[in-house]
C-alpha cells in the first residue's frame, strides 16, 4: 500500500461508466487519480467538466501493450477495475468480446501491476448458483447462469491467482444490481424512466417477477472506496465480499414504489422481447462480511434512489428518448 504521507494513486478503469463515475468523486478528496476508459459509448455529459484534477487515459484493456504503458506511468498503490462488458444481452450477443474484455482484460491489467499494488476487482452476484436465499461469499455454490457470470468467475480464478502468486492484495467485489442517475446500460430502471419520461401510460417490460438486490450507486461507489483504502486482514491475499443492499426487491415491488413515491400512474404489458432466456428468479446478498471486513454499510433508501433517478436520470446518451 502507499507510503502513509502521501496519497494513494489509484486506477480506476471503466473510470467513465456508471459507477466509475462515483467512484472517482467519492476517492477525489483523498486520493490522486486516474481515470482508464475505452469511452465505448461516447464522452459523457459530465467528462470534461470533471476531468480538472484527474488525469485521464482512454485505454482499450484488450491491449496488453497500452494497458501496461498506462500502469507503469502512473505507478498506482491502488486499482480498481471496473471495466468490462456488463449488460448481459450484450455478452449473449458477442460472447467473444465479452471473454476478450471481461477475461483476458483483467489478467492485462493485473499483469502491469507490480507486487505488493492493492487490486480490487469488480466481480458480479452472477456468479452464484441460483437459490432462494440470499447469497454468502464463503457458504453460497457457485454456478454462473449466463455469459456474463462466467466471464466474472473466469475473472475470479485469476485474481486469486495472481494474488497467490505475484503478491497482490487483492479484493474481489461481487456487486448486485445497482440503480440510480447516470446508467449507461439498458437495465431495469433507464427502461421504466426513458418510457414514462416519454409520456407513455403503458410501458412494455420483460418479466416482472425476478427479484434482486438493488443497491443505490452511491453506496456501490462507497463500497468500492472502502475495499480501495482499506486493507484485507491479515493472512488473506484475496479477500471476498458482497456489495448489494441486502434487500430484494421484485420488478412488480420496484413498480408499485414508483407508484407510490412518485405519483405515477401507467399500466405494464409484458414484451416478450424485452423477456430474457435465462432469468432467474431470486438473487439477493447477505452484506454482513463487508460491513465486518472494511466498515461499510449501505446509506440510501430504495424511495431516496427512485426519487433522485427520477427527479434527475442523467441517463447515457445512448438511453435518452428512446423506450429502451
Amino acid at each position: 500500500m502507499a507510503d502513509e504521507a502521501r496519497r494513494p494513486r489509484v486506477i480506476v478503469t471503466g473510470g467513465a461508466g456508471f459507477v466509475g463515475h462515483e467512484l472517482i468523486r467519492n476517492l477525489r478528496p483523498r486520493a490522486d487519480v486516474l481515470l482508464a476508459d475505452l469511452l465505448r459509448y461516447g464522452r459523457p455529459d459530465w467528462f470534461d467538466d470533471d476531468l480538472d484534477s484527474i488525469e485521464f487515459h482512454q485505454l482499450d484493456i484488450r491491449d496488453a501493450e497500452a494497458t501496461r504503458r498506462v500502469v507503469d506511468g502512473f505507478r498506482p498503490d491502488v486499482v480498481v477495475h471496473l471495466a468490462a462488458i456488463h449488460y448481459i444481452p450484450e455478452c449473449d450477443a458477442d460472447p467473444a468480446n465479452a471473454v476478450a474484455t471481461n477475461v483476458a482484460g483483467t489478467v492485462n491489467v493485473m499483469a502491469a501491476c507490480a507486487p505488493g499494488t492493492r487490486f480490487v476487482f469488480a466481480s458480479s452476484g452472477a456468479v452464484y448458483q441460483p437459490d432462494d436465499a440470499p447469497h454468502r461469499e464463503f457458504e453460497s455454490a457457485l454456478g454462473p447462469a449466463d455469459i456474463y457470470g462466467i466471464t466474472k468467475l473466469q475473472g475470479e480464478e485469476y485474481v486469486r491467482a495472481f494474488a497467490r502468486d505475484r503478491g497482490l492484495s487483492a479484493c474481489i467485489v461481487r456487486l448486485f444490481n445497482v440503480i440510480g442517475p447516470g446508467e449507461t446500460n439498458p437495465h431495469l430502471l433507464p427502461a421504466i424512466v426513458s418510457q414514462l419520461k416519454a409520456g407513455a401510460e403503458t410501458i412494455n417490460l420483460g418479466n416482472t417477477h425476478p427479484k434482486r438486490d438493488y443497491i443505490d450507486v452511491l453506496d456501490a461507489a462507497a463500497g468500492f472506496a472502502a475495499a480501495a483504502l482499506g486493507t484485507n486482514p491479515d493472512g488473506v491475499d484475496c479477500e471476498v465480499v458482497n456489495l448489494g443492499s441486502g434487500h430484494q426487491y421484485s420488478v412488480d415491488d420496484i413498480l408499485d414504489r414508483m407508484r407510490a413515491a412518485l405519483g405515477l400512474t401507467f399500466e405494464v404489458r409484458q414484451d416478450p422481447a424485452r423477456m430474457r432466456a435465462v432469468d432467474r428468479p431470486y438473487l439477493g446478498a447477505d452484506i454482513a462480511h463487508i460491513r465486518d471486513v472494511f466498515g461499510w454499510a449501505p446509506q440510501q433508501t430504495l424511495d431516496e434512489t427512485l426519487q433522485r433517478t427520477w427527479a434527475t436520470p442523467d441517463l447515457a446518451a445512448n438511453l435518452r428518448g428512446r423506450a429502451v
